[in-house]
């Protein structure tokens, strides 16, 4: 297997960055579009692994679809519908394409098998289903029950009241939300607490509301949370309609160079990610500041400075309930805290592209941190002077993304299957070089 070797850098960081669209924005967008009347035209959408196996599949399902790789484009032409009535989906280890179109296949009139990836196999979609055979669909596991691989047997959606189990992803909550314009009848959804990653909801809100469709969203009975709701109304049918729509860039891979300057010390800015964001990670910048950055927001650029000689990050208890994604980044940069970082309320992240809490533990611990594993989250206890190690990736993008920061202050770190980063972000080390190469210039 690959390795990359990682160099540690000498001299304050000095960069602006420009990344790739965000793949949650892309693959929402997607569905919308495809479920649109007329056609939708995608810019900067992101074009990785995820991303693909969405566009493979809404082709299988009839939906004309080109993605013009060079300028970052998607154009789609909605017909209103899925026209195949047959269809074989592979989603690969894509849980947006998997979920996301369980979902928007009951709304259409066919049979159609969802399958994936051996680990996709071993992610939930039980809630899911559960849900949709609430609002009429017809939908069997072909193997062990709760898991894919799946057959749709749609005959559209009917509408109703469910209640979703959203403690395992989001995502099954999404899903439905995104189908249920689709249905004959309005759809009302009680979210059963507590809920993860409850911002991915409101960006589904947001990108349902671009494409025309509306969604009510009753906040209360969530206290003092603000984002996420106890139950959405969905009246139905409604119509989706094509436009032309700008993605974000990426939030979620934003945060591995934002952080960078808590580690190397100097500057990174991100254009394209602000306080006007809608995705949930944009907030991460809150954790650095709680690290000891300095954090500037506009409504559409962060930068995060630190000073190199600002001595060990401060250490403290963080919930990241709301941002999962972002556990990784924080564990490795605990690594060069003042004492014990504790990570809470993820229990999520061991259903993800592998059990990321139990792969976190073992990686850190190369570097020679204690960690006390949790079913929910670590507490990270920092070495004196992080050793080199070699870090293995689990086939996970977050893993090999992370661990690169590490890579910033330890020499010779080298991380295993480096290409991994595909999924969501094909270019990542190109573009992680190009942070780095003013420092090893000497400028």
């Amino acid at each position: 297997m690959p390795t990359r070797v990682c160099h540690r850098v000498s001299r304050p960081l000095d960069a602006e960055v420009g990344l790739p669209g965000s793949k949650s924005l892309t693959n929402r967008a997607l569905v919308a579009a495809a479920l649109a009347d007329g056609t939708s035209l995608l810019s900067g959408a992101l074009l990785a692994e995820d991303v693909e196996r969405m566009i493979e599949s809404l082709g299988a399902l009839g939906v004309p679809i080109t993605a013009d790789r060079t300028d970052a484009r998607i154009e789609v032409g909605g017909r209103g519908d899925f026209p195949a009535e047959e269809a074989d989906l592979y989603c690969g280890n894509s849980g947006t394409t998997l979920r996301f179109l369980t979902a928007a296949c009951a709304t259409a009139f066919g049979t159609y098998r969802l399958d994936g990836s051996a680990r996709m196999r071993e992610r939930p979609v039980g809630a899911l289903v559960e849900a949709l055979r609430g609002l009429g669909a017809r939908v069997q596991f072909e193997g062990r029950e709760g898991y894919p691989p799946l057959i749709v047997h749609a005959r559209h959606l009917h509408g109703g009241q469910v209640r979703v189990d959203a403690s395992e992803s989001s995502q099954f909550v999404s899903g439905v939300l995104l189908a249920a314009p689709k249905a004959s009848d309005d759809v009302l959804l009680e979210i059963a607490p507590p809920v993860v990653s409850a911002p991915y909801l409101d960006m589904t809100c947001r990108v349902m509301d671009d494409f025309g469709a509306g969604v009510i969203a009753d906040r209360g009975g969530t206290g003092s949370r603000k984002v996420g709701a106890a139950r959405y109304i969905v009246p139905a049918p409604q119509r989706y309609t094509g436009r032309s729509y700008a993605i974000e860039p990426d939030a979620s891979n934003a945060c591995y160079f934002l952080s960078a300057p808590a580690i190397a010390g100097g500057r990174v800015t991100v254009r394209g990610i602000g306080s006007g964001s809608v995705q949930g990670d944009a907030r991460f910048a809150g954790v650095l500041a709680r690290l000891g950055c300095r954090v500037q927001q506009t409504a559409d650029s962060t930068t995060v400075e630190r000073d190199p000689d600002a001595g060990r990050l401060r250490a403290f208890d963080a919930d990241l309930n709301d941002m999962p994604d972002q556990a990784q980044t924080l564990a490795v940069l605990a690594l060069f805290a003042d004492g014990p970082t504790t990570i809470r309320n993820v229990a999520n992240l061991r259903l993800k592209e592998t059990d990321r809490l139990a792969a976190l533990a073992c990686e850190l611990r190369k570097l020679g941190a204690e960690v006390e594993e949790r079913p929910d989250g670590l507490t990270i206890t920092p070495p004196d002077n992080p050793v080199s190690a070699e870090i293995d990736t689990y086939d996970d993008h977050r893993m090999a993304m992370s661990f690169a920061l590490a890579g910033l202050a330890i020499d010779g770190l080298a991380i295993r299957d480096p290409q991994c980063c595909g999924k969501t972000f094909p270019a990542f080390w190109e573009r992680w070089g190009a942070m780095t190469v003013s420092e090893r210039r000497g400028r």
